[in-house]
């Protein structure tokens, strides 16, 4: 059954942080690295926190949906396939 409240792992197993509140900031962290190309230093300056219970980055890395690479000489972060499917999944695109 699909719930709302569970996110789906990389390895196709479903769970979530235990928070609903961090799970519903991972789909926005995966639907703002997806808008548009982020440094991985933009991402950490937005994303990472020093918050034991709210630990967005470090779950959408865990989970696998999101990933860093090298792109023109710098690190960027982006959308893996996995986090792809989840966005489609939670947040279907709207018309405009």
């Amino acid at each position: 059954m699909d719930r709302p409240d569970v996110i789906n792992r990389a390895d196709g197993s479903e769970g979530n942080s235990g928070n609903p509140i961090v799970d519903a900031l991972v789909l926005d962290l995966l639907e703002w690295v997806a808008a548009d190309r982020r440094s991985y230093a933009e991402v950490m300056e937005a994303w990472r926190t020093s918050c034991p219970r709210l630990p967005v980055w470090e779950d959408a890395n865990e989970r696998g949906l999101v990933a860093r690479a090298q792109a023109d000489g710098r690190a960027v972060v982006t959308v893996t396939p996995s986090g792809r499917a989840l966005l489609a999944r939670r947040r279907p695109q709207r018309p405009n």
